[in-house]
């Protein structure tokens, strides 16, 4: 059972990323995760009067507030007008809409869980965040870094020229998935993102220059027997760690087939 000794509505990031730095505080998400763990904490810190529950447009990037929810995401115009709809895709699937509108961007990127959509699509998307403390690091970065008491402010998405497609596999509809495979490519450089390995989501880029005439059939073939090939996996009781090796091969192909069916159209001018 969680216990929680005192609960803070902080009044400015300072506040909240201050009280942040004592080992038995945390900051509250949506309360999803966080809810089912055993844990005394000693102090709650809620961030939901900080204006982080919107997601800004500016010239060049799509602001996405900590607070902000998995729905909100979903059903945003502009970022699946420049994603093909992959932001949605990669949230759609994940319990049910109630929960989708709990839960957080920032609680579910600062976690970096291995089970995570949403790390796995924001990668493939050469996101950053926002720190309180380090400043701007890119999401490739921030999933490898250790656990901190830093307090994530927002995800910052550029405006560039991009196609992306996003698939998972899940034994069952709204379950954790046993893989995510989210393929780009952003100005010309492809990424692969393989996130439910089952450890975080890693990034793989076509270094053999698979791709460089195009995509085609056999193109596609060959770079999702390099994805297979490359990744670490792990077997858990979703799935063994040769049949997410297979999976990732499979997905990362049918992905990349996907871009090559989407219009230079859809990219962000």
């Amino acid at each position: 059972m969680l216990t929680i000794n005192q609960y803070v509505k902080a009044e400015s990031l300072q506040q909240a990323y201050e009280l942040n730095q004592k080992k038995n505080n945390v900051i509250l998400g949506g309360m999803l995760w966080l809810k089912m763990q055993k844990k005394s904490v000693g102090t709650a810190i809620d961030l939901s009067d900080l204006g982080l529950d919107t997601i800004e447009e500016t010239e060049d990037s799509y602001l996405i507030g900590a607070m902000v929810t998995l729905r909100t995401l979903e059903l945003h115009k502009g970022i699946n007008s420049m994603t093909n709809n992959a932001a949605s895709e990669s949230v759609k699937h994940i319990v049910g809409i109630q929960f989708r509108n709990l839960a957080t961007i920032g609680g579910s990127i600062f976690g970096r869980y291995g089970f995570s959509d949403v790390l796995t699509i924001f990668m493939a998307l050469d996101a950053s965040v926002e720190l309180y403390q380090k400043g701007i690091v890119s999401i490739e970065e921030f999933s490898k870094m250790p656990y901190d008491n830093d307090l994530l402010i927002r995800v910052i998405i550029k405006k560039q020229k991009m196609k992306v497609a996003y698939l998972s596999q899940r034994n069952t509809k709204t379950d954790f998935p046993l893989l995510t495979c989210a393929v780009s490519n952003i100005e010309g450089t492809y990424r692969c993102v393989i996130g439910a390995r089952p450890k975080r989501a890693v990034c793989l880029y076509d270094t053999n220059d698979l791709l460089k005439d195009g995509i085609t059939q056999e193109s596609a073939e060959k770079f999702g027997e390099f994805i297979k090939s490359q990744i670490i996996t792990g077997s858990n009781m979703r799935g063994s760690e040769e049949y997410r090796k297979i999976l990732s091969g499979v997905l990362s192909k049918r992905a990349l087939l996907k871009l090559k069916d989407y219009e230079v159209t859809s990219y962000a001018d």
